[in-house]
């Protein structure tokens, strides 16, 4: 299983991550508490942890194609619920 890892440093990680979850949650199986949520794409899954300052993402997929599919997945939404937080793209790792 290949993995990638990213933060977005918030005052509202809380927020974002309970957004995020809702929003998926419409479309694929999620779960979630106000620490953590937990995602699965039919390629992969997105970890979300709500820390004091930033939002951690933990992304996990059996081939590269897919994995970057998850990165972008969750990169997209997440750029996009955070407009006013300005920003532009997440870091992998």
């Amino acid at each position: 299983m290949l993995t990638a890892s990213s933060q977005f440093k918030t005052e509202k990680p809380s927020k974002y991550l309970a957004q995020l979850c809702k929003h998926f949650a419409d479309k694929v199986e999620v779960s979630y508490t106000e620490q953590k949520g937990e995602v699965t794409f039919p390629f992969g899954t997105a970890l979300l942890h709500n820390k004091i300052d930033h939002l951690e993402f933990h992304v996990e997929a059996p081939t590269q194609e897919e994995l970057s599919q998850c990165q972008s997945i969750i990169e997209s939404h997440i750029v996009r619920f955070a407009f006013r937080e300005k920003l532009e793209h997440l870091k992998w790792e």
